[in-house]
């Protein structure tokens, strides 16, 4: 199969800058698969994902003079349509979401756990590289209610840190973590609720329990 090269950025950023139409839809061609996947996960809608992308690409297109090149051209437009989808969301009509507090743990009088706990907070995208639990992952990311499933997955999906987690969604670092450990916390509970219905008392579990330490992403 004749597949076209990939073109470095330096070559590919100069042709952006001249207004260069082949650079342009080269910088398409590359980069689009991988943007398109990054706002579906955000924004649930196909037909959306692919409005927030062209979208992304103009913003790009009239951005590129500023473009300091401090970072790849691929880290630069994943910023622009994370921020594009999440712009998206905002302007979304707001809707009652469902509360998380069924999906955390209780406490009883004394301080003690009311009820059995979920005995793990594996990072979502540990999981995900685990053949048999990536969907069952992305179903039970997609059943957690908006602002946490965002989080998730902006910290543990699209690998970006606290603060620039932060700054996408208008909201403080503290925040973020607060957040980001209680969607962990509810995710577990929904994991273990799928598995308790795929296959009551199978040993998967035990394989799913991995250290919060192991694969945790930089605070």
């Amino acid at each position: 199969m004749n597949l076209e090269p990939v073109i470095d950025d330096a070559v590919l950023l100069d042709g952006l800058r001249r207004g260069d139409d082949h650079a342009f839809a080269t910088l398409v061609r590359q980069h689009a698969g991988r943007m398109l996947m990054t706002a579906r996960r955000l924004l649930r809608d196909g037909h959306e994902a692919e409005d927030a992308v062209q979208e992304a690409f103009v913003s790009a297109a009239r951005a590129i003079g500023g473009f300091a090149g401090d970072a790849r051209l691929s880290t630069w437009l994943h910023r622009i349509v994370v921020n594009t989808a999440l712009m998206r969301l905002r302007s979304r009509r707001r809707r009652r979401e469902e509360p998380i507090d069924d999906l955390l743990p209780r406490f009883d009088a004394d301080g003690h756990h009311a009820e059995g706990v979920v005995g793990w907070e594996t990072p979502s995208d540990v999981l995900l590289e685990r053949r048999q639990t990536r969907a069952m992952v992305r179903r039970c990311i997609d059943e957690l209610p908006e602002r946490y499933r965002t989080v998730i997955l902006l910290r543990d999906i699209e690998e970006m840190d606290t603060e620039e987690t932060a700054r996408s969604i208008g909201s403080t670092p503290n925040a973020v973590k607060i957040r980001l450990h209680r969607a962990r916390q509810a995710l577990g509970t929904l994991l273990a609720r799928e598995l308790g219905r795929s296959e009551h008392g199978r040993d998967d579990a035990p394989a799913l329990a991995v250290s919060a330490d192991q694969g945790r992403r930089r605070a």
